[in-house]
């Protein structure tokens, strides 16, 4: 080998070196040791002792972690669809040439920057409370004040609006995608009479499929991995009814203690966020339309 291509090679080796250090560090590590943790009875003030599958064993039979396994599933499947649904809506109508535009671009985009900090999570626990802004509101068109954060139907339903109205990111993905539709599809079919609806269900959609499925499994990813709004809004309660894994986690790792439990939960929620995401990838082949067979 070419002396000069071997020190070029060598120097990006070395240039890349710090990376794998951190990936090792911070990534690679630690991951391993939650898998090798998670078949051991673990507590920080105790010696781990291996005691295999008995940690997913409990977490199956404990019926409070089942619950909140099932929680999670309600909330990532219920959450997904109506923010990817609504961010289309949005970016639909925004990509239509009206007057201030961009303003209302940026105004929609905003919540997704700021609803994942501590402080937004803290004010949507304000917005919702008995005596709260949504329960004033409500009472000026004749509504009765609800107890929001005091009902497990409606503290759950306050977490999914939480997320829901920070449907920003996918919505400027929609945004971009739908610049990229040809706009002589739609020249085409309104010589051919059909509506607005009609080229949007027969032109848009599916022409932006890719990209739907992009969405679809980044944020479904994202939902099953969700921790401020339970956490800080509604402390998983009231009854258990917004505890999440993430937050079982948490409690598990944090509050008890019990590093192996934490382990083997975090590493059921894994082992379910890559099942479903294989299913997704094997679905696309069913609605996703690339421009290319060989894209698929």
């Amino acid at each position: 080998m070419n002396k000069k291509i071997l020190k070029k090679k060598q120097a990006g080796l070395f240039l890349i070196l710090p990376w794998w250090i951190g990936f090792g560090i911070f990534k690679l590590y630690p991951f391993l040791s939650s898998l090798i943790y998670s078949f051991h009875d673990y507590n920080l003030f105790r010696q781990a002792a291996f005691v295999g599958l008995e940690n997913y064993m409990k977490i199956i039979r404990d019926p409070l972690m089942t619950k909140a396994f099932w929680q999670t599933f309600k909330y990532a499947f219920l959450t997904v669809p109506l923010e990817l649904g609504f961010a289309l809506f949005i970016a639909y109508i925004l990509n239509f040439k009206i007057r201030g535009v961009n303003f209302f671009r940026t105004a929609f985009y905003i919540p997704s920057i700021l609803g994942g900090s501590v402080s937004i999570a803290v004010l949507w626990r304000f917005l919702f409370k008995t005596e709260g802004l949504v329960n004033m509101m409500l009472s000026k068109i004749g509504v009765e004040p609800f107890n929001w954060l005091g009902n497990p139907s409606g503290a759950f339903w306050v977490i999914v609006f939480l997320k829901i109205w920070q449907f920003g990111s996918p919505m400027v993905i929609f945004l971009a995608a739908l610049k990229g539709v040809p706009a002589d599809l739609y020249e085409a079919a309104s010589i051919d009479g059909a509506g607005k609806w009609r080229q949007f269900f027969r032109i848009t959609v599916p022409l932006i499929t890719p990209v739907i499925f992009y969405n679809f499994v980044t944020q479904l990813c994202n939902k099953f991995q969700e921790f401020n709004g339970p956490f800080i809004v509604t402390q998983g309660g009231p009854l258990r009814s917004t505890t999440l894994v993430s937050l079982l986690v948490y409690n598990n790792a944090f509050k008890s203690y019990e590093m192996g439990m934490a382990s083997a939960i975090a590493w059921l929620l894994f082992l379910i966020i890559m099942t479903f995401t294989a299913i997704a990838f094997m679905s696309q082949r069913y609605w996703v339309y690339y421009s290319d067979e060989d894209g698929r």
